[in-house]
């Protein structure tokens, strides 16, 4: 009687969960292509992130972790950030702050069940530092929430140039030239109005335009 098929043993890339990190490159390319696209996959962000994941959880934890599924789902996240699309960024800064504010209170009993004063000052410096961190990133996500006013110039075809702050136009700096300032004086020292009712001098040589002589009267 034929005995059962054996099973083969599942290689290292067929376990579950995957512990390889996947390099797209196929076996007909040569040796350089081959290196730049382990080089590519090395270095990509997504890449990089996971051996930070890794790296910040506990042994049991990573034993669980499918390195080709956590590589897609980062990936996933960087592309709808791409998009447009800032879900994920806004629900991470907001537990960010949630988990400070727990930190913060924490710390903050520490401080109160000490008895000596450098063991309070320690605590509650750190305390505090918690308290600041989450202030700055709820910040950060009120900012990716409701952008700033950007400051812009504007070109304006009556008045020229105008500065728009904050939706509002300043006055152009053509009303503020006093129309009295334009007017003509002359000389420096006296100040005196220029009087256009003095004669002119005579233009060109036509004789006939020159000026004419003091008449006599009887």
């Amino acid at each position: 009687m034929a005995g059962k098929p054996k099973k083969t043993a599942a290689t290292e890339a067929e376990k579950y969960p995957r512990k390889m990190v996947p390099c797209h490159c196929d076996n007909r390319d040569d040796a350089d292509q081959a290196g730049r696209a382990f080089a590519q996959t090395l270095t990509s962000p997504a890449v990089s992130a996971y051996r930070v994941v890794n790296a910040a959880n506990p042994q049991n934890l990573r034993d669980e972790i499918d390195v080709p599924g956590m590589l897609a789902v980062l990936e996933q996240q960087a592309a709808a950030v791409h998009r447009g699309d800032l879900t994920q960024a806004e629900a991470m800064l907001m537990t960010q702050a949630t988990a400070l504010q727990s930190l913060f209170a924490y710390l903050t009993e520490r401080a109160m069940a000490q008895s000596h004063m450098p063991n309070i000052d320690g605590f509650l410096k750190l305390a505090l530092r918690a308290q600041n961190q989450c202030r700055a990133t709820l910040e950060t996500l009120a900012a990716i929430k409701n952008p700033p006013m950007v400051i812009a110039r504007q070109a304006n075809v009556t008045t020229g140039p105008q500065q728009v702050v904050n939706g509002m136009a300043a006055p152009s700096r053509a009303r503020e030239i006093e129309t009295g300032k334009n007017q003509l004086l002359v000389g420096d020292q006296d100040g005196h109005r220029l009087d256009t009712r003095a004669a002119g001098a005579a233009i060109g040589s036509d004789t006939s335009l020159e000026a004419v002589g003091k008449i006599d009267r009887p």
